[in-house]
């Protein structure tokens, strides 16, 4: 399953909507999905988001849509 992730890219500092960023990426759950991101980053976590159907098929067809890989540590 494809997650939408959203996040703060320095956790250190006060959350605000105009840094927030978003990843896309592939795990079997969203606790999964989390540990990923947490895992490999020192990114905030806001939301982690499934995307299925049509809301998969919209976010694809943006520019930003890449799908994010870690490599394993």
């Amino acid at each position: 399953m494809i997650f939408k992730v959203l996040y703060q890219p320095d956790a250190k500092q006060t959350p605000r909507r105009e840094t927030t960023r978003s990843l896309y990426l592939e795990a079997d759950t969203e606790v999964e999905a989390r540990a990923l991101v947490e895992d490999n980053t020192d990114y905030a976590i806001e939301f982690v988001e499934p995307l299925r159907g049509e809301h998969l098929e919209y976010e694809q067809k943006s520019s930003n849509f890449k799908l994010t890989e870690f490599n394993n540590k």
